[in-house]
C-alpha cells in the first residue's frame, strides 16, 4: 500500500511539474518566437500607449464614432466578466433596452432598419468586429458629425471590410477599433 501511495505522490510530483509548468513554458515561448503580437494579446499601440486591442471591444459613444455592439460584459467590454447577459428574448429589461437603442438609432436613420448586431450583444460581451451592415448604417451620421463626405467615410469602411477567414468561416465583419483609428487618421490629413 505504501508503495502505491509513493507511486502516485511521485507521478503526481512529475505530471504537476511537466504540464502545470515545463509545458505551458515551452508552448508560451514557442508563441512569443513565432506569432509575438498574437502572443501579447495583438495590442494596438499609438505613440508608445497602448489604446486597445484587436480582438477585444471598446465602447465608442457619440456621433463622431463608429458604435461597437453592445456589451453585457460586466460593466461593458470587461474581459474579466465575459458573458452574455443570459436574459430570456421575452425579458422585459432585455426588450426596452433594445427598443430604446432602436429608437436612438433611427432619429439619424428615420424609417431604416437598424442591423440587429447594433442593438444585440455577442455571447462574449467582448466583439470587437461589427457586421458591414451596421457599419454602413451609421456612415452618415458619422459623416456629418466630422463633416465628412458620405462617400469618402463609406470608402473607409469599404477598406476596413474583412471577409470570411479562409472564405468560408465565419461572417464578413468591420473592426471598430480600427476603423475608428483610420477615421482619426483621415480628420487629422484634412
Amino acid at each position: 500500500m505504501t508503495s502505491n501511495l509513493k507511486i502516485a505522490i511521485r507521478f503526481t510530483l512529475i505530471t504537476t511539474v511537466l504540464l502545470g509548468i515545463i509545458y505551458p513554458l515551452l508552448v508560451t515561448a514557442f508563441a512569443h518566437l513565432t506569432m509575438p503580437s498574437k502572443a501579447d494579446g495583438q495590442l494596438i499601440v499609438r505613440d508608445g500607449k497602448v489604446i486597445g486591442s484587436e480582438i477585444i471591444g471598446q465602447n465608442f459613444t457619440g456621433d463622431t464614432y463608429f458604435h461597437s455592439r453592445p456589451s453585457a460584459a460586466g460593466n461593458g467590454y470587461d474581459a474579466a466578466n465575459s458573458s452574455g447577459s443570459n436574459y430570456a428574448q421575452s425579458n422585459k429589461k432585455l426588450v426596452d433596452r433594445i427598443q430604446g437603442d432602436v429608437a436612438t438609432y433611427q432619429k439619424t436613420e428615420p424609417g431604416k432598419p437598424v442591423p440587429i448586431d447594433l442593438v444585440t450583444t455577442s455571447g462574449s460581451g467582448l466583439d470587437p468586429d461589427i457586421s458591414p451592415a451596421a457599419a454602413l448604417y451609421q456612415v452618415h451620421r458619422v459623416a456629418m458629425a466630422r463633416h465628412l463626405s458620405d462617400a469618402s467615410v463609406e470608402t473607409l469602411v469599404q477598406t476596413h471590410m474583412q471577409g470570411r477567414q479562409f472564405g468560408i468561416l465565419g461572417e464578413p465583419r468591420v473592426n471598430v477599433l480600427e476603423l475608428n483609428l483610420a477615421l482619426d487618421d483621415a480628420a487629422s490629413q484634412h
